[in-house]
């Protein structure tokens, strides 16, 4: 009896809900509410499919509605609780028999009869007794007979005639389908539950076929590509499902198109089709496909879903549903993803286009980039010089690296991981990157790049779609960014929802300009290491390196001085004003040197001194473990003239920029640090430098000293920290890696294991560990804002850009997050909706 309630016919007022019947049902429903010519249909719930599924049977007087006419003949689709989630294929034509068919032989012909009768024999014989295809690929004048003959043979029995058995098995068989092994690894991935419920959706067929104008198709209204207005789909005339009957022809739809249209062959059911598009869209609030068939002339709306579309046509969609009064603003911007604003920043390869993979890696930096292949930084200046892209392919990068990746387009590595050196500098740049790409094998001493049997040359040409992680061979159709009107007005309403503060990492006057052309709030991050990698500095730095005295690192440092002083003036004039956060030096000294014979060799002639000696101080420098060894404050503790002479720039810089527009105050953040003390002695030493301008330069200004948390023990220790900090950034790249005591670098050999076998939900180092790693940024921001209530809490590492981990930082109370330029408007998106999920619950 729970099963014959279970089956309900889709009428206006039946209890028809997504949860339990799915959303084709749901869907279905509401075309029926507009009235739209929908033919009868009946919804199965999904407890009913499960007891089908266990072997229940279904009581034939729960069918009888169905069945219960003559020449009865319906469809059977899945219905899931999300359209994404796929489900068992349709079956058409269920109910059709020997009589049936005479019968439809007299109404539509006997070659059409035969091809719907022979279709379905087909297709249950294949998907529901699964029986060999290749033994029902019948075609000629007798396909029908030997199809019925073959059946016979196989199964000891005649095909069935009885139409509740066929729509039974058919139901048992799509029931017992979506429980298969293989069906739920493919709903999983697409984010479904394990346990997710299927529905099925039960509906007279509507033939297409009969005299006049008859057949089947679909319309939407929106480009897919763009999500421009456009009328856009396929019209099969004659046609049913597979079987086609006399005079079949494929018509475009409109008469703009490249042939015969059906707005020129039935411009009453073109209009009609129209008509049904413009209120689908207005009372389903969204941009709908519509499946049709046509008969003698008449419609039927057998199904309507959510148009699919690309990236760009989703804000333009959601923006002009909004504009059009069918949607909120607030609506609009939950309904786009963060992520896939990344899509909109940089070119992408259209996806109508051909690709030839050449190999998989991890999507670390979005966009696509066409360019000759490249194995160091010097070949990619050579090309760039030459006013030609490239790609920079490494096993991995390292930061000498940074110069070949500002000359090239693209950037694939071989080993790596989301926050790897080249993921977290190739989104700073806005280049597409792939990382972890492990089937690559770069033979540097030839110039070869080999991928399973294939070689390929520096100098040929691949494209890299760091969307979706696959570098592909040759020149591939790219499509341009999409920052139009929509992209602004879309963030502009997510920044009016409120929500936390949106900051950039911004290493380069390039940085801040594209920080700011996305609505930064300022620079949350300025790593000032990348600046003494320049040609012009690098030497003034490894000769300070090889000082042996203060006086001779100051001397050396001197001629560093003028250029970070300009630099830091730029950024605060770009930034006009805005806040902008300098981390003081952070890497290890041994990164600024060679550790080649032939760099060696050169270094020694340029400093004139023994091979020997620079020899044994590049191995003196060198550490075990140098990310967890003489760097950050340690270094500024025990070679204070580097900090004093980045804090000089930064001051003078201040005087310099503040006299050409607002007033500066600029924000220097300690990196690395784990103690009080470490603090206490970095802020006399930067106070005595602050004063020391002031009296130098005969004028006043502020600035804010903080501390960059990225120890635990920072975390812990954020009360005592504090006392001397206006504010707290939380580094989680560093936080996390120290935390799980796992290198960033190398986690992508083997993270997808632990994520596929569930020892990690997600890669920390893409999505906040917010169990682990986000007790510690609520224990450090608690104790941090007890000492000081004003104090500034933010996060800065890459998780800045990561949606789920914004919605943490938001919860949690936190002033603002910082991420690579090119994610700020993920970043803002994110921060909006956030605070709209906020408004709806009653949170902050």
């Amino acid at each position: 009896m729970q099963q014959a309630n279970d089956i309900k016919e889709i009428t206006p007022s039946a209890a028809i809900d997504a949860i339990s019947y799915g959303w084709r049902a749901k869907c279905l429903q509401r075309l029926v509410r507009m009235e739209l010519p929908v033919p009868k249909s009946w919804a199965i719930g999904a407890e009913t499919v499960q007891a089908i599924a266990a072997g229940h049977g279904v009581p034939r007087d729960a069918l009888s509605a169905i069945f219960g006419r003559e020449d009865a003949l319906v469809s059977v689709r899945p219905s899931a609780q999300s359209p994404d989630w796929g489900g068992p294929g349709t079956v058409l034509n269920v109910g059709i028999n020997d009589v049936t068919h005479k019968r439809l032989a007299k109404r539509i012909g006997q070659e059409n009869a035969d091809a719907i009768y022979l279709s379905f024999v087909q297709s249950y014989a294949i998907h529901i007794a699964r029986l060999d295809p290749d033994m029902f690929a019948q075609h000629g004048p007798n396909a029908l007979g030997d199809a019925l003959r073959c059946y016979r043979d196989e199964m000891d029995e005649e095909f069935p005639q009885d139409p509740y058995r066929q729509l039974a098995e058919v139901l048992r068989s799509m029931a017992r389908a979506w429980d298969g092994p293989t069906a739920r690894l493919l709903r999983q991935a697409k984010g479904a539950p394990q346990d997710a419920p299927l529905g099925l959706v039960v509906q007279d067929m509507a033939l297409a076929m009969g005299s006049g104008i008859s057949g089947s198709g679909s319309i939407q209204f929106v480009d897919s590509v763009t999500g421009t207005p456009r009328v856009t789909g396929r019209f099969r005339g004659q046609h049913h499902g597979a079987a086609v009957g006399t005079g079949a022809e494929t018509l475009y739809l409109t008469r703009d198109s490249r042939g015969p249209s059906l707005e020129d062959a039935a411009p009453e059911v073109f209009a009609d089709l129209v008509r049904f598009g413009v209120a689908a869209r207005e009372r389903l609030r969204e941009e709908m496909q519509i499946e049709f068939v046509v008969t003698e002339g008449q419609i039927s709306i057998i199904d309507a879903v959510r148009v699919q579309r690309s990236s760009r046509a989703s804000v333009r969609i959601a923006v002009a549903l909004a504009d059009d009064g069918i949607i909120p603003h607030s609506e609009a911007v939950m309904r786009v993803d963060p992520r896939s604003l990344g899509d909109l920043l940089h070119h992408q390869v259209d996806p109508r286009s051909p690709r030839d993979v050449l190999v998989r890696g991890i999507n670390a930096s979005p966009g696509a980039a066409t360019g000759r292949i490249v194995f160091n930084s010097a070949a990619a200046q050579a090309f760039a010089a030459r006013g030609e892209a490239c790609v920079l392919v490494r096993r991995e990068t390292v930061p000498e690296d940074i110069r070949g990746m500002h000359a090239s387009v693209a950037v694939l590595t071989e080993r790596g991981g989301t926050t790897s050196h080249a993921a977290v500098i190739a989104r700073g740049l806005g280049r597409p990157c792939i990382v972890g790409a492990s089937d690559l094998v770069i033979d540097n001493r030839n110039r070869q790049l080999l991928c399973k049997g294939r070689t390929f040359q520096e100098g040929d040409m691949i494209t890299v779609d760091g969307s979706s992680g696959e570098a592909l061979v040759g020149e591939a159709t790219l499509l341009e960014p999409a920052l139009d009107d929509s992209f602004t007005r879309l963030l502009d309403w997510a920044d009016a929802a409120g929500g936390i503060g949106v900051r950039a990492n911004a290493d380069t006057p390039a940085d801040a300009r594209t920080a700011r052309r996305f609505n930064a709030q300022g620079i949350g991050l300025c790593r000032t290491e990348h600046m003494f990698f320049d040609t012009d500095r690098l030497p003034a730095m490894r000769e300070m390196i090889f000082a042996d005295k203060p006086e001779d690192r100051r001397l050396a440092l001197q001629r560093i001085l003028p250029m970070q002083r300009q630099d830091f003036t730029e950024l605060f004039e770009i930034m006009a004003g805005l806040p902008v956060t300098i981390r003081l030096f952070d890497p290890p000294l041994h990164e600024f040197l060679p550790h080649d014979r032939h760099g060696l060799h050169e270094l020694a002639e340029s400093l004139d001194l023994p091979l020997s000696d620079v020899t044994r101080r590049v191995e003196a420098l060198s550490e075990f473990n140098p990310m967890l060894g003489m760097r950050g404050v340690r270094l500024g503790i025990t070679v204070p003239e580097i900090y004093d002479m980045q804090a000089r720039a930064i001051f003078e810089a201040t005087v310099d920029a503040s006299r050409k527009g607002a007033p500066i105050v600029p924000e220097i953040m300690i990196p690395l640090v784990s103690a009080m003390r470490e603090v206490e002695l970095v802020k006399n030493r930067v106070d005595a430098v602050a004063a020391e301008v002031r009296n130098e330069r005969r004028t006043n200004f502020n600035y804010r000293l903080g501390v960059m948390v990225e120890t635990p023990r920072a975390a812990l220790r954020a009360g005592d920290i504090a006392a001397h900090s206006a504010f707290l950034s939380f580094g989680t790249n560093d936080l996390t890696q120290m935390t799980y005591g796992l290198s960033r670098d190398d986690a992508g050999r083997f993270m997808g294991i632990y994520v596929g076998q569930g020892v990690y939900a997600e890669d920390p180092f893409h999505v906040l560990d917010q169990d682990g790693v986000g007790e510690l940024l609520l224990t450090g921001a608690q104790r941090g804002r007890a000492q000081r209530p004003d104090i500034t809490i933010s996060v800065c590492g890459e998780h800045g850009g990561n949606p789920e981990s914004i919605q943490f930082c938001h919860q949690a109370g936190f002033d603002y997050v910082s991420c690579s330029p090119f994610r700020v408007p993920v970043a803002r998106l994110a921060s909006g909706q956030s605070a709209i999920r906020s408004a709806e619950t009653g949170n902050r």
